[in-house]
């Protein structure tokens, strides 16, 4: 689960991390009164949306006026911000944050995430701020400290002090810099995140740390118990299809090919769409229906699928174990007599149930249902048919 920036910094301010003072607004006539009442002579104003390269595409921008902010602020909101993370339609601007122009004498990146490898946080710093950390990793990876620490116990004192040092920071700097990732580490744990960060970390010339940009992400499977973090979620911001398939306990995810996927099992829909590409075609999403789907979810499966526009045909792929064939079976055919298929399903059932599935589909006399004799026919089947 993503928040948004203005968000992040709440939580970092709450913690007590030092973050300039900041303003929200969601239409543009309130844009003049919240400049004037963060009462600096400039101000950045950022759109608050959950997509990157906001500076490049001209969603963050540096003002002087009340006019001028009422001005970008009725313009961003009016206009979809378009960048390499959002493709091009865009994503449209709901919020707009206001703060204070920060004087920089120098930008570091701070961050805490989850080493997979090793099974444990770690906490990331470079004295190369400003910037994306990949582009920071891909060019000079040696700029980026790490120190790992446990869960339970936390990171320790010590490490943020070498940390610190590492990047070049010492005395007063030092301390503030060890307050700063002690706190943000404890924030990952506490929170349960998957991404804490805090990029760019600016000194300023009174030789302050200020962080003046945040980005969370939270395990989503963890928000049960933190109805403060589940209160966070903007679901303008997601997608409106993978939203719907979330209440029918339906893992989908969206992608940019022409051929619909319904598969029961992650590894399954994986390979599935491995074969498609292996034999020339587009997997438009991956769509796991679970292996205790009911007739009722297959069926709002194929209505999340079919509401894809640039869906062109269908692959359904089972394999009955807990999920039985002929309860796919009847989710066709009834997915068939509500919704109507207008385009080719093909389908490859194999395991529990599967003649009594293949009977069902043979007597349902749809012309637009494909049997398959394996998988690879599958893949061939419906690459050709798009």
């Amino acid at each position: 689960m993503k928040i948004h920036e203005y968000q992040a910094r709440e939580i970092l301010r709450n913690a007590g991390l030092p973050v300039p003072g900041s303003e929200v607004i969601d239409r543009s006539d309130q844009a003049a009164a919240a400049f004037r009442k963060l009462g600096a002579p400039k101000v950045v104003v950022k759109a608050q949306v959950h997509a990157g390269g906001r500076g490049k595409a001209g969603y963050v921008k540096l003002i002087d006026s009340p006019a001028e902010a009422e001005k970008l602020a009725a313009w961003m909101l009016a206009n979809p911000m378009v960048s390499k993370q959002t493709g091009p339609q865009g994503v449209k601007v709901q919020k707009i944050l206001l703060a204070p122009a920060v004087d920089i004498a120098k930008e570091y990146y701070l961050g805490v995430v989850l080493d997979r490898a090793k099974r444990t946080p770690v906490l990331m710093a470079s004295a190369e701020g400003g910037v994306e950390i990949e582009e920071v990793a891909a060019k000079n990876p040696d700029a980026i400290k790490k120190a790992w620490f446990h869960p339970l116990l936390g990171l320790q004192p010590f490490q943020a002090r070498e940390i610190a040092a590492a990047i070049g920071l010492t005395g007063d700097l030092a301390k503030q810099a060890t307050d700063i990732m002690l706190r943000l580490a404890r924030l990952f744990i506490e929170k349960d995140c998957s991404l804490a960060e805090i990029n760019p970390l600016v000194l300023t010339p009174e030789n302050k740390l200020l962080a003046i940009d945040a980005k969370f992400n939270f395990d989503d499977n963890a928000t049960f118990r933190h109805a403060d973090v589940a209160a966070l979620f903007d679901p303008s911001e997601e997608n409106a299809a993978e939203l719907r398939a979330k209440e029918f306990n339906l893992s989908y995810i969206s992608l940019e090919g022409n051929i619909g996927c319904l598969v029961n099992g992650a590894g399954l829909a994986m390979a599935t769409m491995d074969i498609i590409k292996l034999h020339g075609g587009q997997p438009a999403n991956f769509l796991d229906v679970g292996g205790s789907v009911t007739a009722e979810g297959a069926v709002e499966a194929f209505r999340i699928i079919l509401s894809d526009p640039s869906v062109k045909a269908v692959l359904v792929n089972i394999f009955g174990g807990i999920a039985k064939c002929d309860v796919i079976a009847d989710a066709l055919i009834k997915a068939a007599q509500q919704i109507g298929f207008k385009l080719p399903v093909v389908v490859r059932l194999e395991g529990t149930n599967v003649d009594i599935a293949r009977k069902m589909l043979k007597e349902a006399n749809i012309p637009q249902l494909r049997p398959a004799a394996d998988l690879t026919d599958a893949a061939k089947q419906v690459c050709a048919a798009v």
